[in-house]
């Protein structure tokens, strides 16, 4: 059974080898654009292709922070080819957005959003919770208790998929949430 009293942070276990950004911090920007440099040293990226990686990156970035992101996790994918890593955006959602009861009322509006997508209702150890899946996505909303909102874990796998071995991290990484007290 969930608490309803409402927790004071949460926790995710993230591998090591996962950078972190956090996000509610004024220096983001500067840590974003060292992993952009890393990871483009790492793959001798001309520098065209250097830009466009830290513009999209910086893109993601700024728009989960307009949406109340936390703190984003950045990992390169298992394929050698790939240039764009996998990610994890945190973020908070207000159950002010929904009508209704929340998790119900997410996931059908989520469905409606999201019509190629698959809208699930799992079973999660923090508590009631919808995931979405697409080819290249994994969206897990859970509820925080005391009907505060919704965390949303927001992975995106760009290459080898929500199917392949990173997206099974990437599901393991959602199912490690707890919520923790003082």
């Amino acid at each position: 059974m969930v608490s309803e009293t409402p927790p004071d942070d949460y926790r995710l276990l993230v591998p090591r080898d996962w950078f972190r950004i956090d996000l509610c911090q004024d220096r983001w920007r500067p840590q974003l654009k060292l992993y952009a440099d890393r990871r483009a040293a790492a793959h001798r990226m001309p520098s065209a292709t250097r830009a466009e990686l830290w513009k999209a990156l910086r893109n993601v970035t700024e728009a989960g922070v307009a949406k109340g992101a936390l703190e984003i996790y950045l990992r390169a994918d298992t394929a050698e080819s790939a240039v764009t890593p996998v990610s994890l955006l945190v973020s908070l959602m207000a159950t002010g957005e929904l009508p209704g009861d929340g998790v119900n009322s997410l996931a059908e509006l989520l469905a409606g959003r999201h019509p190629a997508a698959t809208v699930t209702r799992p079973e999660h150890p923090a508590g009631p919770a919808v995931l979405v899946t697409t080819a290249e996505s994994l969206d897990l909303y859970v509820e925080i208790p005391g009907h505060r909102g919704f965390l949303h874990l927001s992975f995106r796998i760009p290459v080898s998929g929500s199917t392949g071995p990173m997206g099974e991290l990437c599901r393991a990484i959602g199912d490690s949430l707890r919520w923790s007290r003082t």
